[in-house]
């Protein structure tokens, strides 16, 4: 059993696995672990979570890693932590942000649904000396969502959430760190034959990488060209990274459906989506990237409009000037991401309405 010991915690790790079945905690045991802030290894508690308590529920993944969406530098490692299925934040206590990320656990907030107890929760201070019963409550969970106490009148709040506590609550992890890969193996995250393609995709980059920069462009184009050939003939996905066609400095086109929650919609295939972005991949600043490839000319059920998000990196309140979707099944899965590949994290990417196109409804017979 592995035991994970960071500053503010001492937690016996339960060392779960994707498809385990676990029960969340009493709203009181939880509320135990965490100091004033709401917070237990400076990751927070945060007052979605609370509608939880008490559920039995499945792991998705192991969060033992997870990536850098603030400053963008890679991976990072996470302790003692998974991510349960559908368990995703509403907003709640956050003024209805509408990202819906999906939600980690530490692993002191949950017990194994069938068997024994097997987590030895003892949390103090950094010194070690053991806590005093009551250190946080419910309401302060929900004051530290807003980054404490906000007086009426007081300009927008700056909102601590698990997303923007990412970097404090993890530690830098390399790329070429193989441990990493062990872990994403054995705890169930990533199977044989994601794995094998993974890395073969990742060579393929990297030698398409290094001819562009020794300015091969026939070499280059001639790998694009084969691994479109061999993935057409597996079934696969076509080379994911290719640049929009609208010049630089003119604007991009925009289409508004109002598609709606639960209604049916097509992502457009690939090259029309292209013919939408800018050189930078971007359709009215939002950003098209390699990960929302593997959806396009799939049919999905819209899971929710986006008008707001909180932004990771100042924790504000940021609205957006043309509304984005969010497609129920289509998360990243991490296949062609630089430097944190396998990543179980599940963000929804956001597409625009022009990428999208509606699926009739079948007729009654």
């Amino acid at each position: 059993m592995n035991r994970s010991q960071q500053s503010g915690s001492d937690v016996e790790a339960l060392g779960l696995r994707a498809g385990e079945w676990v029960e969340v905690r009493s709203k009181e045991e939880i509320l135990r672990t965490l100091d004033k802030k709401g917070q237990l290894d400076e990751l927070p508690f945060m007052p979605a979570m609370f509608a939880y308590c008490g559920r039995r529920m499945q792991v998705r993944k192991s969060a033992h890693k997870t990536c850098d969406t603030i400053n963008w530098t890679g991976g990072r490692r996470m302790t003692a932590a998974v991510h349960l299925d559908d368990a995703y934040c509403d907003g709640a206590g956050y003024d209805g942000c509408q990202a819906r990320c999906l939600l980690f656990w530490k692993e002191a907030w949950l017990k194994r649904a069938n068997g024994p107890e097997m987590a030895t929760i003892r949390v103090g201070s950094a010194s070690g000396s053991e806590p005093t019963a009551g250190v946080c409550t419910e309401a302060d969970v929900v004051a530290a969502a807003k980054g404490g106490p906000v007086a009426e009148g007081t300009p927008r709040p700056t909102y601590v959430c698990q997303t923007t506590q990412l970097v404090a609550a993890t530690t830098p992890l390399a790329w070429w760190d193989v441990s990493q890969y062990i872990e994403d193996y054995r705890s169930g995250n990533v199977g044989v034959r994601r794995m094998v393609d993974g890395f073969a995709y990742a060579a393929w980059a990297n030698l398409i990488g290094v001819s562009k920069k020794a300015r091969l462009g026939l070499l280059s184009r001639a790998l694009v060209v084969a691994y479109d050939r061999i993935q057409a003939l597996r079934g696969g996905v076509p080379w994911p990274r290719r640049r929009g066609t609208i010049p630089p400095g003119q604007k991009t086109p925009a289409e508004s459906l109002n598609l709606q929650p639960g209604e049916r919609v097509r992502v457009k295939p690939y090259r029309d989506i292209l013919a939408t972005l800018d050189e930078n991949n971007k359709n009215r600043g939002l950003y098209f990237d390699a990960e929302h490839v593997p959806y396009c000319g799939g049919e999905y059920t819209v899971l929710s409009r986006v008008d707001k998000i909180i932004e990771e990196k100042t924790g504000k309140m940021m609205s957006f000037k043309t509304a984005s979707i969010i497609l129920d099944g289509a998360a990243c899965q991490s296949r062609y991401s630089d430097r944190r590949m396998f990543c179980p994290r599940g963000v929804f990417p956001y597409f625009r309405e022009i990428w999208l196109e509606r699926v009739e409804a079948p007729r009654a017979s």
